[in-house]
This record gives C-alpha cells, sequence and structure tokens, in this order.
C-alpha cells in the first residue's frame, strides 16, 4: 500500500494506487441498502422476479456500488499525518455495467493531482473504477474529490 503524508498529496500527480481486495455483493447487503434509502425496486430486491427480467438475477443499485467506495478503499492509501478527511465531491461519475447479486467487486484507484486549499488542507482527485469479477467493462467510473488535513 502506498504511504504519503498530507503534504505529499500535493506532489502524487498519476500515483497508482493499485486494487483492493475483491467483495462480494451478497442480497443481504442489498436489501438492507434498499432499506436504508427506500429503494425496493423488484429488480433489486426480488429474486424470483429478477430471475426472470433482463439479467437474469438481482442488482446491486449503482448508488450500492458507489457507497462502498469507502470500505474498498480504506486499504489502498495511507496517509500518515492525516487528523481528518472528507469527501469533497464526485466528477464524472458513470454505472457502466450492473452488478448481479453474488458476484464480487474490487477498487482501481489512481491519485490523479492534489493542491493546497487556503485552509491549509488539501484537495486530491482519484480515478475510481469498480471492477467486477470476470468481466471486462467497470460496473463504476468516477473521480472523486477528497479533502485531507493534517
Amino acid at each position: 500500500m502506498p504511504t504519503t503524508t498530507v503534504a505529499g498529496l500535493v506532489d502524487a500527480v498519476d500515483l497508482d494506487l493499485g486494487t483492493s481486495d475483491w467483495l462480494r455483493v451478497t442480497q443481504e447487503r442489498v436489501d438492507l441498502f434498499a432499506d436504508a434509502t427506500g429503494d425496493h425496486q423488484w429488480i433489486h430486491v426480488d429474486p424470483e422476479r429478477a430471475a426472470r427480467g433482463p439479467f437474469g438475477a438481482t442488482l446491486a443499485h449503482g448508488y450500492l456500488t458507489l457507497s462502498l467506495v469507502p470500505e474498498l478503499f480504506a486499504g489502498l492509501l495511507e496517509v500518515t499525518d492525516l487528523s481528518r478527511g472528507v469527501n469533497y465531491g464526485i466528477e464524472r461519475l458513470r454505472f457502466t455495467a450492473p452488478v448481479l447479486v453474488g458476484s464480487s467487486i474490487r477498487l482501481a484507484a489512481r491519485v490523479v493531482d492534489g493542491r493546497w486549499k487556503p485552509d491549509g488542507g488539501v484537495e486530491y482527485r482519484v480515478a475510481l473504477r469498480v471492477e467486477v469479477e470476470g468481466t471486462e467493462r467497470p460496473a463504476m467510473v468516477a473521480e472523486c474529490l477528497f479533502l485531507a488535513y493534517a
């Protein structure tokens, strides 16, 4: 796992962070997300009906895939003097392929660039790609902005 400091994020241009471990997407996780968000569309929560649908199985919500990014990202970069980090925004987010329940996903990440903010923090941009095991097309691509403070 790459290691840096908050100040080092400014110089971390095009830093490949590699890939996370695989994470299996279960129906239980999808159902919990549906309960948390109120999105109970049948394609996510009704395995019988979804089996007859266009994908042959239930799918993870796109926003569930996005919400798994922090868990997947946790093992990809250590900022040794980080006192707090903040999600700052998302650019170019696309859900490009379905995540079928029972499949495994992982995160590939690359720090694109970083810059100092007037308040002493560093804003850094990370290119993210959520991959589905056994497929070439990623499930999600995005550029996320984070703020880091020493």
